[in-house]
């Protein structure tokens, strides 16, 4: 359903309400929207490996780490799932 008028996602996906009542893990659906981005879009992300946070597939399933989708939301920098292996961090 289409958020009421006037309301922006950004209060029911902000950083503080995720903090407050996500899990330790969240579905691709729900991230997608704190991103702003279509299901579908998201899934195809998910496919190609360019999710902007860390996805854990589980089976035929994927559930997005809640921690890596509140990182990127405060810093506004993808963690894709393999960006950590490609350019390590500086010491």
């Amino acid at each position: 359903m289409p958020s009421q008028s006037g309301e922006t996602p950004h209060g029911q996906f902000s950083p503080e309400h995720i903090r407050a009542t996500w899990s330790g893990t969240a579905s691709v659906e729900d991230a997608a929207q704190a991103f702003g981005l279509s299901r579908s879009k998201s899934y195809d992300l998910v496919r190609r490996g360019e999710f902007p946070c860390r996805v854990l597939p589980i089976g035929r399933t994927a559930r997005v780490v809640t921690a890596s989708l509140l990182r990127v939301l405060e810093s506004g920098e993808p963690e894709y799932n393999g960006a950590s292996s490609a350019s390590p961090n500086p010491s």
